[in-house]
């Protein structure tokens, strides 16, 4: 038997509820709490800071009336077009609304709007359990009004429309988006009718502004265990319309007995791993795109089988489209995720073979991001096999431990070279040319390699012995 849902004691203890109440009672109108607020609170989840009222008449006027209680001067933010005004108040953020009925033209997701009640307020709801409401009003203050059974369908944890799945989707396809996020952050189910919708409407997710898609699928990249909305994604159909190069990462292939393992599910692996090990939702996205390389790439040897030769440059290439695609931010995460993606391999090679002169190398082409690159490589051990998982995983302590030895001895992360183009020139009299760029990366790779020490001293040495390679002679003052 399941146990029922109560309110807790303080789900209304804030002040500001029954001043709003009588507020909305000097204008005549009826005024309801609704939404994430009431279903965080039956689920006893964190208390949400933004909370949506809903009045039988308008929600401008009546958060102008509560601000005027609360204090003269505090500011209303309106949004004539949409009929809803916003105030913020002791960290909490109240959002205002008259009941409404919506028609949607299929072309659109903008919403023909009409004066309603509030059961027509509630259908318009995307689920049941959003569609709960609490009275604030005297006569019934406290009461839970809940025509759908979202009560019924939280103890179930299940997630359903209020009307026809399909004209739900259908009339604002972003709501496929949220059922799947919901799923991911509160560990319910979609109910078959709905997640059956959803792949029916796939297609409607064209008329949706990438802003939108991404803003769902950042807080599916927040959960704890991203995998859930990912798989749905896949699922329903919805990743194939905004995300195809993930999609394109499922399946196997056999050819002459010999197969490859399927890359979608073992990125969601991936990315849950991260997520384990990780807050940082940039390196999640870089576990998510660490493979999109290889379907691009993939070839059948008949000697050694699948190969996916330089799966992360291309992978590294098919990054930025992506992030502009889906708006994602093309400054600094840009830049870390491509750096990531396309270096993904690269401890896991080390692994096999650990040299000095390749640690150092990682250390340099790393920098900041070597940590985290880490994380990914360790995270990208998926093998079902205790015994070879185990090898994998000490493998990677051996190279954790040679490069802090080797980050002691020659400071090579973050690494500026020990002598400058300004000195090159200077030693030499020389302006600029192709000859400070070889020297320069002459004295680079020979302490990457460790022929000459990380030191000023030596590497000005090495600079006179290339320089009188390429004919160049010291100025006698130099100094």
């Amino acid at each position: 038997m399941m146990e029922p849902l109560i309110l807790p004691e303080d789900a209304l203890k804030p002040s500001i509820f029954s001043l709003i109440g009588e507020a909305a009672s000097e204008l005549g109108q009826d005024v309801f709490v609704i939404g994430g607020y009431v279903r965080d609170q039956l689920l006893q989840r964190s208390q949400p800071k933004d909370i949506d009222f809903v009045t039988v008449g308008s929600g401008i006027t009546l958060a102008n009336t509560v601000a005027e209680k609360i204090d003269r001067n505090l500011k209303v933010t309106i949004f004539k077009n949409f009929g809803t005004a916003m105030i913020h108040h002791a960290d909490f953020e109240l959002e205002f609304v008259g009941a409404r009925k919506e028609s949607y033209d299929r072309t659109s997701r903008k919403p023909m709007v009409e004066n309603g009640s509030l059961e027509d307020d509630q259908k318009r709801r995307d689920f049941t359990i959003n569609a709960l409401a609490i009275s604030l009003n005297k006569a019934s203050y406290g009461e839970l009004i809940d025509p759908f059974g979202g009560l019924d369908h939280l103890r179930e944890r299940l997630l359903k429309t209020p009307q026809d799945p399909d004209t739900t989707f259908s009339d604002d396809p972003l709501r496929m988006m949220r059922a799947i996020r919901f799923a991911n952050q509160l560990n319910f189910k979609i109910d078959s009718d709905s997640l059956s919708a959803i792949k029916r409407n796939a297609h409607r997710m064209s008329i949706l502004s990438a802003e939108r898609i991404t803003d769902e699928l950042m807080k599916i990249m927040h959960c704890p265990k991203p995998s859930i909305g990912l798989g749905l994604l896949y699922e329903t159909g919805l990743i194939h319309t905004f995300l195809p190069e993930i999609a394109a990462l499922q399946g196997v292939e056999e050819v002459e007995g010999k197969l490859h393992k399927d890359n979608f599910y073992h990125t969601l692996e991936v990315v849950d791993n991260v997520s384990k090990a990780s807050d940082n939702v940039w390196l999640r996205w870089a576990a998510l795109l660490h493979d999109i390389g290889k379907p691009v790439v993939k070839r059948f040897d008949k000697k050694i089988g699948w190969t996916f030769h330089s799966h992360e440059f291309v992978g590294g290439k098919m990054t930025p489209p992506i992030f502009r695609r889906l708006k994602l931010p093309l400054g600094e995460p840009l830049r870390y995720v491509k750096k990531i993606v396309q270096q993904s391999s690269r401890p896991t090679v080390l692994s096999q073979e650990v040299t000095d002169s390749a640690v150092r190398r990682l250390l340099f082409d790393a920098g900041n991001e070597l940590e985290d690159l880490m994380i990914l490589c360790e995270s990208d051990i998926t093998t079902k096999n205790a015994r070879r998982k185990s090898r994998y995983l000490k493998n990677f302590e051996i190279v954790r431990q040679k490069l802090k030895e080797v980050e002691e001895a020659d400071t090579i992360r973050n690494w500026q070279p020990p002598i400058s183009g300004e000195k090159i020139m200077n030693v030499f009299g020389i302006g600029p040319g192709k000859e400070i760029g070889i020297i320069k990366n002459a004295i680079r790779e020979s302490i990457l390699d460790g022929i000459i020490p990380n030191k000023e001293e030596e590497a000005f040495d090495f600079m006179l012995q290339k320089g009188a390679e390429l004919g160049l002679m010291p100025k006698a003052n130099h100094g």
